[in-house]
C-alpha cells in the first residue's frame, strides 16, 4: 500500500464525523491483503482506539467488524487491540457485545 493511501485510510477512520469513521472502518476489510504487517498492527490499534471512544453506534460496528476481519491477516495480536478493555459491555446493544467479547478473547 502507497504512503498516501495509508495515511488518506487512517485519516478517515480517525475522522472527526461519525460517518468518515464509519466509511473508513468500511474500507479497511476491502484492503485485506494489500496491508503489510506493520500497516495491519497499526490500523488495528487505531481502529480499537476509536471503538473504545466511538459514541456512534453505526461506527462502532463498522470499527469491530474491520477489526475482526483484520484478524485474518494473522497480523493482529492481543496487544494491538487493549483498548478495547476501556469498552463498557453493558453500555453497549446485545449485538455489539459479541464482537467485542469474541475479539477480547480470540
Amino acid at each position: 500500500m502507497k504512503a498516501k493511501e495509508f495515511l488518506d485510510l487512517v485519516r478517515d477512520v480517525s475522522g472527526a464525523e461519525p460517518h468518515k469513521r464509519e466509511r473508513g472502518a468500511d474500507e479497511v476489510p476491502d484492503r485485506l491483503s494489500a496491508y503489510s504487517p506493520v500497516e495491519a498492527a497499526a490500523l488495528a490499534t487505531l481502529l480499537a482506539a476509536a471503538a473504545a471512544c466511538e459514541k456512534s453506534p453505526s461506527a462502532l460496528e463498522a470499527q469491530l467488524h474491520a477489526i475482526l476481519e483484520m484478524t485474518s491477516t494473522g497480523h493482529v495480536e492481543g496487544s494491538h487491540l487493549t483498548h478495547l478493555r476501556e469498552i463498557h459491555l453493558e453500555e453497549l446493544p446485545e449485538e455489539l457485545r459479541g464482537y467485542v467479547t469474541d475479539l477480547l478473547e480470540g
